[in-house]
């Protein structure tokens, strides 16, 4: 008995519709460019620098949120909010009742935060924020933390 084989000129109706797809959306092909001396006189063509904006520079930026700020999830909103916006650092409770913010991020980045700082969480009531430059901390460099109270 013979087992049937499909040929491979008969193809499935979903590799098909696959193979039409994945047509469509091919990136296209952008010719190469030379730039010699002896080509340009040829054939000139013409080329094009795409370029992005580059991002503000990282600033370091340390808060202390003052008022009923402590045993109110104020810590875990702080971080939240952070992950959020993409800056790095950590939040901890200080022993005199505020809580104290350090993030790293853009310019942009950090006014968002201290803007959502000020509002707090909802049961929070922030009376005062005091801002500070802060050098840049590698420990510090790879996510948003709650860190230990001081």
């Amino acid at each position: 008995m013979r087992a049937k084989v499909a040929s491979p000129s008969r193809r499935s109706k979903f590799s098909l519709v696959a193979a039409d797809k994945a047509e469509r959306f091919r990136a296209p092909q952008l010719p190469l460019v030379n730039h010699s001396k002896r080509h340009l006189g040829e054939n000139p063509q013409v080329s094009a620098t795409i370029s992005c904006p580059v991002s503000d520079a990282l600033q370091v930026k340390r808060y202390f949120v003052s008022g009923a700020v402590q045993g109110v999830g104020f810590r875990y909103f702080t971080q939240d909010a952070a992950e959020k916006l993409h800056l790095t650092g950590y939040v901890r409770n200080l022993r005199d009742g505020r809580v104290e913010v350090f993030a790293a991020g853009t310019a942009q980045q950090l006014a968002q935060l201290r803007a959502i700082l000020e509002r707090g969480p909802r049961f929070a009531s922030v009376r005062d924020i005091q801002e500070e430059d802060a050098a840049a901390d590698a420990r510090f460099a790879k996510g948003f933390a709650i860190a230990r109270d001081a």
